[in-house]
């Protein structure tokens, strides 16, 4: 019994250890300022090798291996399809390099088609640096706010792995052990889920505003005639 406790106390660390390293890690999730990007245009090759430096911390082992940052392919079809604004002669700007983070982090949970409803408003406004806020100051503006936010978001990890902790107390060993991880998981993706629900709500708002503007604009135009 005494060997069983041990063992379980000893994978008790470990499951702490993983999740303190992870805690730690949200610290880097939103660790890209403007400033840290080249300010000089970059070719294909050279955007991905940045990208995949600094978000290499987000890649996930598989069984068939790495998962990628980006590809070429990925983003030719992002600015095929008008997600991403088209390179100047085959060159990535600034302004380039902050869109491809915004639609890493989205592209995550999010389908290509509500990252492009989301970000095309912001790339059409401000990317030519013609707007009433410059590009580079909107992209860090969303960074601090995040980073402002990660405090509290670290403590809701923490308080949930808590509550998970202390339940199923009469089950010990492996069992006891997953059935907690499951809880802990379960909290997580539970929030997870809700959230996800709400932000794709109000993406669909913000499409059926667009869809309104333009068919306004094409009625005035009728009347124009």
């Amino acid at each position: 019994m005494e060997s069983n406790n041990k063992k379980e106390e000893n994978n008790q660390r470990s499951f702490e250890e993983v999740l303190n390293s992870i805690l730690e890690e949200m610290g880097n999730v939103l660790n890209i300022k403007s400033g840290d990007i080249p300010n000089i245009d970059l070719y294909m090759d050279q955007v991905l090798s940045f990208l995949d430096e600094k978000l290499n911390y987000t890649r996930r082992s598989t069984e068939e291996g790495e998962e990628k940052i980006f590809t070429k392919t990925m983003i030719n079809n992002y600015a095929k399809n008008n997600l991403l604004p088209s390179p100047v002669k085959k060159k990535y700007s600034k302004e380039h390099m902050m869109t491809l983070i915004f639609i890493y982090y989205l592209k995550n949970f999010l389908s290509i088609n509500d990252v492009y409803t989301l970000i095309n408003p912001i790339t059409e406004k401000y990317f030519e640096g013609e707007g009433s806020i410059k590009f580079d100051e909107f992209y860090d503006s969303i960074l601090d706010i995040g980073e402002e936010r990660i405090e509290l978001l670290k403590k809701d990890i923490q308080d949930k792995y808590e509550a998970s902790s202390h339940c199923f107390p009469e089950y010990e060993g492996e069992e006891g052990d997953y059935m907690r991880l499951f809880l802990l998981i379960s909290l997580l993706s539970y929030d997870v889920f809700i959230k996800k629900m709400l932000i794709e709500q109000l993406i669909d708002e913000v499409r059926r505003s667009e869809e309104e503007n333009s068919n306004s604009k094409k009625t005035d135009k009728k009347k124009s005639k």
